[in-house]
C-alpha cells in the first residue's frame, strides 16, 4: 500500500471512530402511544406508563384555590396559551402531586384524543438529563408536561445551576411544547443551613443568597399547600368513604381517623387516604381507583 493509499485509510478510521463517538441527530419522540411516560436518563429514552396512579380531583379537598390556579394555568398551556411553570410547595401529604396528576386527567377529558396533554415524569436524581429531555421535546407536536415530585437540593448539590438555565435564560430557552411542574416541601428548595452558609462564607452576603433563591424565581406560579384542620381532615375521610362506598357508621369512621392521624402525627390528605385504605381492607372491599 502506497503512502497516500495509508493516509485515506487512516483518515476513514478517523472518521468512523468520530461517528461513532458523535451524538446521534435530535428527533422527535413518538408521544402517541400513551398519555404519561417516565424519563430514564441512562440510557436515555421514556417509558410509557398506561395506568397512571392518581385520584379523581374531586377528591383533593381543602386545597381548592391552588387546584384553579393550577387548573387555570395547565388549561392555557394544553390550548397553546402562555402559561407559567409551576412550584407546588407545602406541608407533606396535602397533595402536591395528587393534584398534578388529577389536574392533567382532567384536562385530557374534554380533549380530542389527538390532542392529548402528555405528562413526563423525570425523577429527582435525574435532574441533570432534564437539558437532553427537553431537546428532544423540542421536536414533538405535543404539549408536554414535565413533573418533578419532591424536588430539593442539598448542600454538595450544584445541579440547580443547570436547573435555572434550562427553566428560564439559557440560550435555548424552554421548548414553548413543554412546562415544568415541580413539588417540594422546601419553598426555595434548598436548605436553610445551607442558604445561612452561603450568607455567612460569602464576600458579599446578598448576592450569594440572591443565587439561591433565584431558582425559585424560575417559577411563574408558587403554590402553598398548608397543613389541614380537623374539620378538613375529615371532610377527606368521609368523601373518600363515601366515594368508595364504604358504609360504616360516622361516629365509628370520625373517632378511627381521628386516631389515626394522633398516633401518626399529622392530618393531612394523605394520612386520610391511609386510614381509608385500612378501614376498606378491614371491611372487605376493593379500592378501584
Amino acid at each position: 500500500m502506497t503512502q497516500p493509499e495509508e493516509q485515506l485509510a487512516l483518515l476513514a478510521r478517523i472518521a468512523d471512530a468520530l461517528e461513532r463517538l458523535a451524538p446521534p441527530a435530535s428527533t422527535a419522540i413518538d408521544l402517541s402511544i400513551a398519555h404519561a411516560f417516565v424519563w430514564h436518563a441512562a440510557p436515555q429514552g421514556l417509558s410509557p406508563v398506561l395506568r397512571v396512579n392518581r385520584v379523581e380531583m374531586a377528591l383533593l379537598k381543602g386545597v381548592d384555590r391552588v387546584r384553579d390556579q393550577l387548573y387555570e394555568n395547565t388549561e392555557r398551556f394544553a390550548r397553546g396559551l402562555p402559561a407559567n411553570n409551576a412550584l407546588l410547595w407545602g406541608a407533606r401529604g396535602m397533595g402536591k402531586s395528587s393534584l398534578v396528576k388529577a389536574v392533567h386527567a382532567q384536562i385530557n377529558a374534554s380533549l380530542p384524543a389527538e390532542e392529548a396533554l402528555k405528562l413526563v415524569e423525570i425523577h429527582r436524581e435525574d435532574i441533570e438529563s432534564l437539558p437532553a429531555l427537553m431537546t428532544q421535546l423540542r421536536y414533538s407536536p405535543a404539549r408536554v408536561l414535565i413533573f418533578c415530585d419532591d424536588l430539593s437540593f442539598d448542600a454538595e448539590d450544584t445541579t440547580y445551576k443547570s436547573l435555572k438555565a434550562v427553566l428560564e435564560g439559557g440560550i435555548e430557552g424552554r421548548p414553548s411544547n413543554a412546562l415544568f411542574y415541580a413539588t417540594s416541601n422546601r419553598r426555595h428548595l434548598l436548605p436553610r443551613d445551607m442558604m445561612d452558609n452561603e450568607r455567612s462564607t460569602a464576600i458579599n452576603p446578598g448576592e450569594a443568597v440572591e443565587e439561591k433563591v433565584s431558582l425559585s424565581d424560575r417559577f411563574g406560579l408558587w403554590l402553598g399547600f398548608h397543613r389541614c384542620s380537623q374539620d378538613d381532615y375529615l371532610d377527606m375521610v368521609f368523601s373518600y368513604a363515601a366515594h368508595f362506598g364504604l358504609n360504616e357508621s360516622h361516629e365509628v369512621i370520625r373517632a378511627e381517623s381521628l386516631e389515626w392521624a394522633t398516633t401518626r402525627g399529622a392530618r393531612s390528605g394523605r394520612t386520610a387516604w391511609q386510614y381509608i385504605q385500612d378501614l376498606a381492607g378491614r371491611m372487605g372491599k376493593k379500592l378501584n381507583v
